[in-house]
């Protein structure tokens, strides 16, 4: 299970409105809100991805200027990828290869998340982690 916490931005003008609608949202719990138009709220997953879909529920609330998760828990998803890293060689076997016989397309980057146009495929990417070692 997998847990982050968000604050989300509006205009003072529309933090009542917008902390309301936050509340009645069956996508995530209200904590709180303050005057300048910050809403703590919290959103629960079973991986990154349904947290991704919600997260994207929230943005889409009228007035919501962002959204940001802040803090982020995954005690499951934690365990499964340190296992990974764990268990496997400390140099990748892509990088053991012969450079000669390295096929370029399949070194990947995922280092700048902000520039990834496409969020969600990049988490199933990430969660079959385990797969793509064994």
């Amino acid at each position: 299970m997998n847990v982050s916490s968000i604050v989300v931005q509006c205009l003072p003008k529309y933090v009542e409105e917008v902390a309301q609608s936050l509340k009645d949202c069956e996508v995530c719990d209200y904590h709180l809100h303050d005057e300048k138009g910050r809403v703590i709220i919290t959103i629960e997953g079973k991986g990154v991805g349904e947290e991704l879909e919600k997260l994207r529920v929230v943005e889409a609330i009228p007035h919501v200027i962002s959204a940001d998760m802040q803090m982020a828990y995954s005690e499951d998803e934690l365990d499964e990828h340190m296992e990974v890293i764990n268990n496997r060689d400390a140099v990748p076997k892509i990088l053991q290869a012969d450079a000669q016989k390295v096929n370029i397309d399949r070194v990947g980057y995922n280092g700048d998340l902000k520039k990834r146009e496409d969020l969600l495929a990049f988490t199933k990417e990430f969660d079959s982690a385990k797969q793509r070692e064994e």
